[in-house]
């Protein structure tokens, strides 16, 4: 059975379970990240809500890269983390005021705004500052992403973002406004896609607003396509970095910019998840009449996909070489949804064995909670261990 590369001996002196991240694949990431989109001058913005882990922050920051912020929490994570202001974008339907006030008292590049109310509270706070906030606008461009119901979000259904129908009225709306001022265009369909057409379709449907804008004699500075190039999950070591080129090339080839417009992007997942692990230990192997489970020192307190969204992770002994049995890989938590992995494949485990549920970079430690009081993950890295 393939399985990937880890420092099992120097696991031995770590209590589990932890997050372990392979920095030089994040580097390598990075590095394909910017090639690929410096080609068409395109601008990366990192969506932190994949992981805010400080360590990893750090080194995206160092490498060039923005911030896509959903929370005051994040903007500061990324201030903190040595992002520039000027590369900041913050988004999310719930901008708090202190959250506002936190993008304006640091003149952050952009928010980007979900709905007339919070234009309003917006231009409002921004007064109170003698201040002039720049904005765009979010738009739901109904395009389909072909993704898990829960992480689709361009859909008119959808509690993101401003309609396609009612974008006409925003944008008078905003004629009256003295103190917000429109830079951009954005827009954002889902997460975790793997089908390029949801990106052509959202390149196509951008030209078409430009073009209304433009009837209206707007020209906007930015233009803003979100994120959601999806990973492999089935594969992390044949395919640990994703298609940058392909997801990058798909919107060149059909996106109609306008002279000097900048086009930016906001990656999180496809930068973060292949680099990360869970790792955990095998507890027991409970002999059911039906099925063998291996329980784990992890849970979905470590790891919350799977339970919620019913996502795939390959996981892996990395600890044996013997034939391979048929487990349910679970873990310790009172809850029936607390299951990694049903009929998984893995080389015959005992108590004691280390388990790598792989791809786990992106809205896993970040997401970690502390139900059943226990303690949150800590995180290790392949070049301080």
């Amino acid at each position: 059975m393939l399985k990937g590369t880890f420092p099992v001996e120097k696991f031995k002196l770590l209590p589990t379970p932890f997050y372990y991240y392979d920095m030089k694949l994040l580097q390598d990431t990075l590095d394909v990240v910017k090639a690929e989109s410096g080609k068409y001058g395109y601008h990366v913005h990192y969506a932190i809500k994949a992981n805010a882990n400080p360590r990893i922050l750090s080194m995206i920051a160092a490498n060039g890269l923005g911030a896509d912020c959903v929370s005051g929490g994040e903007v500061q994570a990324a201030l903190d983390a040595g992002f520039p202001a000027d590369k900041i974008v913050f988004a999310g339907v719930g901008k708090a005021d202190w959250e506002i006030n936190l993008g304006l008292d640091n003149d952050i590049f952009c928010f980007n705004v979900e709905s007339a109310a919070e234009l309003e509270v917006i231009n409002e706070l921004a007064a109170a500052k003698g201040k002039v906030a720049p904005v765009a606008l979010r738009v739901n461009p109904e395009v389909d992403a072909h993704t898990h119901a829960k992480i689709t979000t361009g859909m008119k259904e959808n509690k993101f973002g401003i309609n396609l129908s009612q974008l006409g009225s925003v944008l008078d709306q905003l004629k009256g406004m003295r103190n917000v001022r429109l830079i951009g265009i954005h827009s954002h369909i889902g997460s975790q896609i793997t089908d390029m057409s949801g990106f052509r379709n959202l390149a196509i449907r951008m030209n078409e607003i430009q073009d209304d804008l433009a009837a209206r004699g707007i020209v906007v500075e930015n233009i803003n396509l979100g994120g959601g190039l999806g990973i492999d999950y089935y594969h992390p070591n044949h395919m640990p970095i994703p298609a940058f080129d392909n997801y990058f090339a798909a919107v060149h080839k059909l996106l109609q910019p306008r002279p000097g417009q900048r086009i930016h992007f906001e990656p999180g997942r496809s930068i973060v998840a292949q680099c990360g692990s869970l790792i955990a230990r095998v507890l027991y192997v409970k002999e059911g009449e039906m099925k063998k489970f291996a329980i784990l020192d992890a849970g979905f307190t470590e790891l919350i996909r799977p339970a919620m969204y019913d996502a795939y992770h390959r996981i892996e002994n990395i600890s044996s070489d013997e034939p391979v049995d048929v487990y349910d890989v679970v873990g310790p938590i009172c809850e029936s949804s607390d299951v990694f992995g049903k009929d998984i494949e893995l080389n015959k485990t005992h108590r004691g064995d280390w388990i790598a549920i792989r791809s786990a970079g992106a809205y896993g430690e970040v997401m970690a909670s502390r139900y059943n009081c226990r303690s949150l993950p800590k995180a290790y890295y392949s070049d301080t261990i």
